[in-house]
């Protein structure tokens, strides 16, 4: 198998990603270090005051090279005639990038660059029925797992393969808002309404490689090109579209297993985080009642 034949585009290069890409890094950016200023600046009066932790910010800057990664480059080159290529830039957006975009906590550092009429905004709209509805775990299994199977079937993978702009203006925008819904109320500690319980998170992250498995091992099992554009753009390269799809489906099954393990282990310790300070609580409201 040649996961990489010769006649593939080796690049390209999409402006209109990257320019948005860098304006929201450098905004994050700008917001970050407004934000550990006025920790400075208060702590002189009041020690203590926590800076922006320099661990979301390179969360959420990395997730943001991640898409930049799929949306220009081999990758967008080669995934209008290989389907591995594809899956890869799938899994790496959804599975990768949008969680850790979550753990950058835009929200959250959102809030600390408005002002108080801003602020109260921005709490209003979080407690909304809309947002209360969309964070629900859930609602954002449903769409997760609606927009994975969906994208995937025939007729929407031809017409995404044969019109480059929707894949790069409808389907990968859709994977990423899907996954940040999906992964915004599950990990990390951005500003939300109502976080579910840490036993509902760890379960949602669970569920999800239900979908994600059995797309795989249709994929890699089917013993039929699915998609006619590959088959197509693989007799051109003198490559097995069958091999191709096989080995894409592969990464799917596999790939997405693991990565979704690693996010239900951040999951499992910020339960067992939870616990220590409900613990501590517990303890120090015992010690006062004893006290007293």
């Amino acid at each position: 198998m040649v996961l990489i034949p010769t006649g593939l585009a080796p690049w390209t290069l999409d402006l209109f990603v990257l320019v948005n890409l860098v304006a929201v890094g450098t905004t994050y950016l700008w917001a970050a270090g407004r934000v550990t200023r006025m920790a400075r600046a208060v702590d002189r009066v009041q020690p203590g005051r926590r800076r922006w932790p320099l661990g979301r910010t390179l969360a959420f800057l990395t997730g943001s090279c991640l898409v930049a990664i799929t949306a220009t480059g081999p990758l967008d080159a080669w995934a209008h005639q290989l389907f591995w290529p594809h899956m890869l830039g799938h899994l790496i957006i959804m599975m990768v990038a949008a969680p850790l975009i979550v753990l950058g906590s835009p929200v959250r550092l959102t809030f600390h660059n408005l002002p108080p009429h801003g602020r109260r905004v921005l709490v209003r709209v979080l407690r909304s029925p809309t947002m209360l509805l969309v964070t629900r775990p859930w609602f954002g299994w449903l769409l997760f797992a609606g927009v994975l199977i969906g994208s995937h079937l025939p007729p929407v993978m031809s017409w995404v393969l044969t019109d480059h702009d929707a894949m790069s203006m409808i389907e990968r925008p859709v994977y990423l808002i899907a996954a940040l819904i999906f992964y915004y109320p599950l990990i990390g500690d951005d500003l939300i309404a109502r976080r579910p319980a840490a036993s509902v998170r760890l379960v949602s992250l669970g569920l999800m490689m239900i979908p994600e498995t059995v797309l795989g091992m249709v994929i890699h099992l089917s013993p039929v090109v699915l998609y006619r554009p590959y088959a197509d753009a693989a007799a051109s390269l003198g490559v097995s579209a069958l091999t191709d799809q096989h080995f894409a489906g592969a990464l799917m099954w596999a790939l997405a297993m693991v990565l979704d393990g690693l996010w239900m282990m951040l999951a499992a310790v910020e339960w067992w985080r939870d616990q220590v300070r409900l613990t501590a609580r517990l303890e120090r409201a015992e010690q006062r009642t004893v006290s007293a």
